[in-house]
């Protein structure tokens, strides 16, 4: 078997880790792995071991030929079977299924805003997937979704995974009292919901003003990272919460926080949680997408309304409050993750429906 994933950038997501995630972990699985990148490198391509075998496209325009035959000659000398497209990356499998027929194309749908599908822009995706061979999705809302709008029927339903990174190098120190941290590892995005995190940051600050709150992920520099950076400075959170942007070791960063938190108004499987989980820390999240699935509330974690900001705060005093209690939740939510989303149990079910 010989797979490539297509990813149109390595910059830090979702969507782009778990490319990466599925070109390494098949290294060691199959004939060949490959990773080809479309539009953008980033700092993800640090996290992919020796064995994949690596293209950047370097697209400048939506149809770009030179970059198309870059592809199309890579498949060709390789012998692929399979293009595994993540997200809105199926539209370049599609120009090379054109051309080479015999490729067979696996969409692997990572959309976010899996509460909001109603409003999702799927004419040329419906179009598309005529010539899909299969869909792989993250959560399911997505594929009842896909089930109803898109022509391929040969759908699954794959959790997200992830892996230790055991060659990171630490660069990133977060700032703080050490044993006083809480991590959020979120890109500055509307779905993120940075607002609430904001507020309940701002009662932390009244009760336990020790405790500080660090947000790692990408800074767009749009409006909405404007919006929470005014708001930092009108709460007098400057202190207590601290923008880090987007950072590659993010094992030795998660190893720094004591606490980790979500507070997303939508998602699909975040791998934040799953990280989080490898590194037994206790969490906080909103209840939103699959998270449900892995975290069982009052067990291996706190489960709360999205928006509430009152339920988030008292879920994250106990946290504060209660050491011991940390503990358990960690290395509860750790089991978890070992037995439900690990990558030998999802990469397994994967070749099996390959």
């Amino acid at each position: 078997m010989r797979i490539i994933q297509i990813i149109d950038s390595l910059d830090i997501g979702g969507a782009e880790k778990m490319a990466v995630n599925y070109a390494n972990a098949l290294s060691n699985r199959i004939e060949f792995s490959g990773l080809v990148v479309t539009r953008k490198e980033g700092e993800l391509k640090k996290q992919l071991i020796k064995k994949v075998n690596y293209l950047f496209l370097n697209r400048k325009s939506t149809i770009d030929i030179m970059a198309v035959l870059k592809l199309r000659n890579f498949c060709k000398k390789n012998k692929i079977n399979y293009l595994q497209a993540h997200s809105s990356s199926f539209f370049t499998a599609i120009l090379i299924k054109l051309t080479l027929p015999k490729l067979k194309i696996i969409w692997h749908d990572h959309n976010g805003l899996s509460e909001f599908l109603s409003t999702r822009k799927s004419f040329a995706l419906k179009l598309a997937s005529f010539l899909f061979d299969g869909v792989i999705v993250v959560n399911d809302q997505l594929k009842i979704w896909s089930e109803i709008e898109l022509y391929c029927k040969k759908i699954i339903y794959l959790a997200n995974f992830t892996t230790l990174n055991k060659n990171e190098v630490s660069v990133t120190n977060l700032k703080g009292k050490i044993g006083n941290r809480i991590l959020c590892l979120a890109n500055l995005r509307i779905q993120k919901n940075h607002f609430l995190l904001l507020d309940v940051a701002k009662k932390i600050l009244e009760s336990h003003p020790e405790w500080t709150f660090h947000l790692v992920g990408k800074d767009f520099n749009d409006d909405y990272s404007r919006q929470v950076k005014e708001l930092i400075i009108s709460k007098n959170l400057s202190d207590n919460v601290f923008i880090y942007g987007s950072k590659n070791d993010t094992t030795a960063i998660i190893n720094q926080a004591d606490i980790a938190i979500l507070t997303s108004h939508s998602e699909g499987l975040p791998v934040a949680i799953l990280e989080y989980g490898l590194s037994k820390k206790a969490v906080v999240s909103t209840e939103v997408g699959e998270i449900s699935s892995i975290i069982n509330n009052g067990i291996n974690g706190f489960l709360v309304p999205k928006y509430d900001k009152e339920k988030f705060f008292v879920s994250l005093l106990k946290l504060i409050q209660n050491e011991t209690l940390r503990e358990d939740m960690g290395n509860n939510l750790h089991e978890t993750i070992l037995k439900n989303h690990s990558e030998e149990i999802i990469i397994r079910n994967y070749l099996n429906w390959i």
